[in-house]
C-alpha cells in the first residue's frame, strides 16, 4: 500500500509541475514531494544496479559453465566436431552437479542422441 500511495503521490507531483501551479500552497505541496520523489529515484535506481550485478553474475556463471563443459568434452573426445559443438549448450544449461556425470559416463553417441 505504501509502494501505491508513493506512486500517487508521484504522479500528483508530476501533473502540478506541468500546470505549473500558481497558487503558492500548491508550490508548498510541491516542494514536500520533492524528497520523497527523490528518495523513490534513488530506490529505483538502487534496485536497477543490484539486478544488473546479479544478471552479469548469471551471465559470468552461465559462460563459466559453457566453458566447463567444452573443456570436459575436449578432454574425453580429443577435439569438438560440430556436433559436439551443438549440444555444448544444453550440456551447460543442467548444471554442474548434472552435467558432469553424465559427460564422464555416456558415450559419444549417447550424448548426442540425449542432446541433440
Amino acid at each position: 500500500m505504501r509502494e501505491k500511495a508513493v506512486e500517487l503521490l508521484l504522479n500528483l507531483r508530476a501533473t502540478l509541475q506541468l500546470k505549473e501551479p500558481e497558487e503558492e500552497e500548491d508550490r508548498d505541496f510541491i516542494m514536500t514531494l520533492s524528497p520523497i520523489y527523490l528518495q523513490k529515484l534513488e530506490e529505483v535506481r538502487q534496485e536497477g544496479r543490484q539486478e544488473g550485478r546479479q544478471e552479469g553474475r548469471q551471465e559470468g556463471r552461465q559462460e563459466s559453465l559453457y566453458s566447463v563443459v567444452e573443456k570436459l568434452l575436449r578432454f574425453k573426445f580429443g577435439s569438438l566436431d560440430d556436433e559436439l559443438n551443438q549440444i555444448i549448450q544444453p550440456l551447460s544449461a543442467l548444471g554442474e552437479e548434472e552435467f558432469i556425470p553424465l559427460i564422464q559416463q555416456l558415450s559419444r553417441s549417447e550424448l548426442l542422441d540425449r542432446f541433440s
